[in-house]
């Protein structure tokens, strides 16, 4: 199955930008529904993840030059930037309770540090190859790690960062690693090998593999729809697939993008899912629907990191080029889409 765009646009628009100076190129396919307001443009080298933090009104940058940045998107300052490694750092997270930002960089090594004072709090060797993604238990004192020594590890920072588990089956890097929210036992990872796996944090071997990408796939994304989970994933092959994680099952194939698609993410309040690519374009698709609303560009060159969260109608894109930051609002209203909310806690595929 694949999303079908419409054979002309029509006239009214989705999104409008609400910025003048941030030049976006919109290409629009629906009636009105949600504007588009820039908050933050920050130049800057390569952003290769983003985070933002779920108090304060932070984004958390981790760039290809081994430096650490986090920027205030309200006040549009700096609060802190400083190095971190000598390699590029392609993933970084905040963990909230402990007060920390956790890196894992090119040199191999995972880094910790306090947020508020940067002091280290743990650095160790921790793959024989490059680290391509960290992610943090949400409740559990847990790291996963992934790397392109196609080996993911599982970390406990109450036991001294004992390596507590090793999980191996992918044939090529394995570029990025999620946990589910259903349950925070299982975890996916995706892989150049074209495959995602799903694993359980209790055994080493996969529970079941997803397979279908032409090509390698570069990242994944997990989302509820009612009480069943779902994942997307985007690749080298241009396309993203969105697949039901019970049925083990593709259930749609998103097309539109010319290069690899590099980032995804499906909000956690709006009824949409978010797809990069390094084609330079955010594409914008409806999620009940798997209709491709919107291609939104910034000129900033490609796309590498998207960033958004529980509670915010905020998304944040890291490209070649800097950051940008957009807030989605209804146009008639001026404030986030709580009716929108609603209604997608009630759908189903």
């Amino acid at each position: 199955m694949h999303a079908h765009k419409p054979q002309k646009p029509l006239q009214s628009s989705l999104f409008h930008c609400q910025t003048p100076g941030l030049q976006f190129s919109i290409v629009s396919k629906m009636a009105p529904v949600l504007d588009i307001e820039k908050e933050l443009v920050q130049h800057s080298e390569r952003v290769k993840s983003v985070d933002l933090h779920p108090k304060e009104p932070w984004i958390l940058a981790s760039l290809y030059s081994g430096t650490l940045c986090i920027w205030n998107y309200h006040s549009q300052e700096i609060v802190k930037s400083f190095k971190v490694a000598e390699s590029p750092v392609r993933s970084a997270k905040f963990i909230l309770r402990k007060k920390w930002i956790v890196t894992g960089a090119d040199d191999k090594f995972i880094r910790v540090c306090n947020y508020d004072t940067t002091e280290k709090i743990a650095e160790f060797e921790a793959h024989t190859d490059f680290i391509r993604s960290v992610a943090v238990h949400p409740t559990l004192p847990y790291l996963l790690s992934a790397s392109d020594d196609m080996v993911i590890k599982l970390w406990d920072w109450e036991k001294g960062w004992e390596c507590t588990q090793m999980f191996k089956g992918h044939a090529h890097y394995v570029m990025q690693v999620a946990f589910s929210p259903k349950d925070t036992y299982t975890f996916a990872s995706a892989s150049l090998d074209g495959t995602i796996k799903i694993w359980n944090l209790s055994s080493s071997d996969p529970e079941f593999t997803l397979d279908g990408h032409s090509k390698g796939v570069n990242c994944i994304d997990y989302f509820m729809s009612g009480s069943k989970p779902y994942l997307i994933s985007g690749s080298d092959d241009h396309t993203a697939k969105v697949w039901d994680c019970e049925a083990k099952s593709c259930v749609q194939t998103l097309e539109g993008h010319t290069n690899n698609v590099s980032a995804v993410c499906v909000h956690p309040e709006l009824p949409i899912i978010i797809t990069g690519s390094e084609d330079g374009n955010i594409h914008i698709w409806d999620e009940a629907t798997f209709r491709l609303e919107n291609t939104l560009n910034s000129g900033l060159q490609r796309v590498w990191s998207l960033g958004c969260m529980k509670g915010s109608n905020r998304v944040v894109i890291g490209y070649d080029k800097g950051a940008v930051m957009v807030k989605f609002v209804s146009p008639h209203s001026g404030v986030s889409m709580g009716s929108l909310v609603k209604e997608k806690e009630k759908k189903e595929f």
